[in-house]
């Protein structure tokens, strides 16, 4: 089966889990920027959870299949239409051939992400389908005319979803996924941090700063990083600092005093200080912000990171059971 691409969006990329154990190497991770919205995207239409899709970005692209196909569309709240029809959000999709589905802006959020049934099958580049634009690994960004292959469906999902669909161009299920434990685009919600290795060294005003005052999200933020514009931080004294380890999630300091978070395509190592540390299960929350958007830092624990994540993942394994359940009725 395959997708074609009419009109691009915005920034249309592949997305899937990312690039593992590629660091040595100096490959980043890469791979979706809302993973949780990814992977369940791909539950909703029974694939693996790291299965490849489309990260849409700000506006959605508009699109046309060739082959009977189940969707589903997860993360920012986007307009979506099938035909003259309204696409509902985070619930299975049945699309007939020849079908187009056109995306409009996103209302709410930053990022939507569309799975297809079997997932997108462009060649892998190091164990990964993802586009790292950063590091020019994988597909570049959707441009009309592009093609995009689907691998085969796993197993045949929704019987009774396409018993429905009749003549129409697109059906979807009775039943969604409540996207509120999931999706929240409340800008207001601080996001928790771990205090970084070099925070002692910021100085007394700056150590207040990072936790009570507000940062907006600079125009020049992407897929590498969030640039910050708050109260400059400052370092007590300069500090002769050897590249390091980094990941998504850290929250570097340049000399400039404006904070960075780097996101799903952070490198590999930085030398500038760590002063914290985005949680896990946090970093999908702070993905759906935008360019002007503002944010507050509050600070963790390790034990409660760890904690939160195990508990987001139990919660992740009971929705995949049940709606695997339902995608076989």
């Amino acid at each position: 089966m395959t997708i074609h691409v009419l009109a691009p969006g915005l920034l249309s990329t592949v997305q899937d889990g990312g690039r593992s154990g590629q660091a040595a190497l100096g490959v980043g991770h890469g791979g979706a920027m809302d993973t949780v919205a990814l992977r369940l995207a791909n539950i909703l239409v029974g694939n693996v959870e790291n299965a490849a899709t489309l990260e849409l970005t700000l506006r959605g692209p508009r699109l046309r299949f060739d082959s009977d196909s189940l969707v589903a569309v997860t993360g920012a709240d986007i307009e979506a239409h099938c035909g003259d029809a309204a696409l509902p959000m985070w619930r299975p999709l049945a699309i007939r051939a020849g079908s187009e589905l056109a995306f409009g802006n996103v209302r709410r959020g930053a990022r939507s992400y569309l799975a297809v049934a079997g997932g997108i099958g462009i060649a892998p580049v190091l164990g990964s389908r993802s586009s790292d634009l950063n590091a020019g690994l994988g597909a570049r960004a959707l441009i009309a005319g592009d093609t995009l292959p689907t691998e085969p469906a796993s197993r045949y999902v929704a019987p009774s979803l396409w018993r429905e669909l009749g003549a129409t161009p697109c059906a979807a299920t009775k039943w969604s996924l409540d996207p509120q434990p999931w999706f929240d685009s409340g800008l207001r919600r601080s996001i928790r941090v771990i205090a970084g290795s070099h925070s002692p060294h910021l100085d007394n005003a700056s150590q207040r700063a990072l936790f009570s005052a507000e940062f907006r999200i600079g125009a020049d933020s992407n897929r590498v990083g969030y640039r910050l514009h708050g109260p400059a931080l400052a370092l007590r004294e300069p500090l002769e600092l050897i590249s390091e380890g980094v990941m998504p999630g850290t929250v570097q300091l340049p000399p400039g005093g404006d904070p960075i978070v780097l996101m799903a395509e952070a490198p590999t190592c930085g030398g500038y200080p760590r002063i914290a540390q985005v949680i896990g299960v946090d970093l999908p929350h702070l993905a759906q912000h935008r360019p002007g958007e503002v944010l507050r830092f509050a600070e963790t624990s390790l034990d409660d990171a760890q904690t939160r994540y195990l508990e987001r993942e139990r919660a992740m394994a009971r929705v995949a059971r049940i709606i695997a359940e339902r995608l076989r009725d």
